[in-house]
């Protein structure tokens, strides 16, 4: 659960916070903890709403770990994700720098900084703490609990890897209890986890004891709640990513699906050769595979439109509407509410199982 009091994040992005810093942008933009500095030299001297205003942020940039620490930050933020977890050598020495000021760390890497020396020996030095997001806890094996839940679960399943699953995930839930409706995100990855505070990793669970790691989160998720919305992850064609978004079909038991997308992507994350499917092949795909074991209907379609014109976004929301029957929306750009007002009736609790 959330650690008390609020966290006040320095930033760590080095040349990469304006591009590829996934995690540090969906912490700015939606966590309650407070980001006073982000470190990027390429970006130093700007602030986070020069660079990149839709984060709505007025922190500063600044070259290092030194220039940060007089806006007073209890932890440092390891904010990107490096292909493969592991942690760039070039990072070491800002880390250490904040260890030795005492800050706590913060990595959501599949490099856990608990296992290194250096970093041990120094935090337990200073007193800093090391927190590696990723740490599972204890995982059982698929129960059957999730269907049993008395709230209708969404999942959000995607096109691809990184391309907003988390984001939707968010919008939809901010929605949704905008309109009165309590609804909570299940996060099932390291910057859904820093943003909500809880949740598991499901890309660190052992393959046998993921789908009891997407139970978990959904059982704990519905309590007081009236929607749970389940974070997604990876891609069912791709072949790296597939298996973590089976875990989470299958074990995460949902009611409804909300498809999410990048257009503008011509191919899968990561060069891998596997065709990015139309998007009518996509919903009939999991459609298909949700009906093997616990049926569930996509009921729209959330577009990440981020690198496109107005009028590029509008056209293809036309388009992909035409195309599925399925409402759909950009709900960064345009906000997330026409989107949920659509897909609101079919949030509902669906107990049915293949006989």
């Amino acid at each position: 659960m959330r650690q008390s009091p609020k966290r006040r994040y320095l930033v760590l992005a080095p040349h990469e916070f304006s591009t590829n810093a996934k995690t540090a942008h969906g912490v700015i933009r939606y966590s309650q903890d407070e980001t006073v500095a982000v470190v990027d030299p390429e970006c130093a001297g700007r602030t986070v709403h020069d660079v990149l205003p839709y984060l709505h942020s007025r922190a500063p940039i600044v070259p290092d770990v030194k220039s940060g620490l007089k806006y007073s930050p209890t932890s440092l933020l390891i904010g990107v994700a490096p292909v493969g977890g592991a942690l760039p050598p070039a990072w070491r020495s800002e880390i250490l720098r904040a260890i030795e000021a005492k800050l706590e760390i913060v990595s959501g890497l599949h490099e856990l900084l608990r296992e290194d020396p250096e970093f041990t020996t120094a935090a337990k030095r200073t007193g800093s703490r090391l927190w590696d997001v990723r740490v599972p806890p204890h995982v059982p094996l698929f129960s059957g609990a999730a269907y049993n839940v008395g709230v209708p679960i969404l999942l959000t399943v995607g096109s691809d890897c990184a391309v907003g699953k988390l984001t939707a995930s968010l919008e939809i839930a901010r929605a949704a209890n905008e309109r009165g409706r309590r609804a909570k995100v299940a996060a099932t990855g390291q910057t859904g986890i820093m943003i909500t505070g809880r949740g598991i990793c499901i890309d660190r669970v052992i393959a046998d004891f993921a789908p009891g790691a997407a139970e978990m989160v959904v059982v704990e998720a519905a309590k007081n709640s009236d929607l749970v919305v389940v974070e997604g992850q990876g891609g069912i064609n791709h072949p790296a990513y597939a298996p973590v978004t089976l875990a989470l079909l299958f074990g995460s038991a949902p009611d409804a699906l909300l498809l999410v997308g990048d257009p503008t992507r011509p191919s899968l994350e990561g060069g891998f050769p596997t065709p990015r499917l139309p998007w009518r092949r996509l919903v009939e795909l999991y459609e298909s595979l949700a009906s093997a074991v616990k049926p569930a209907s996509v009921v729209g379609i959330a577009l990440n439109t981020f690198r496109m014109t107005s009028q590029e976004a509008q056209n293809e929301l036309e388009r992909v509407r035409a195309e599925t029957s399925l409402p759909a929306d950009d709900v960064v750009r345009n906000g997330p509410y026409a989107l949920y007002d659509e897909i609101a009736p079919q949030l509902k609790k669906h107990r049915q199982l293949v006989a």
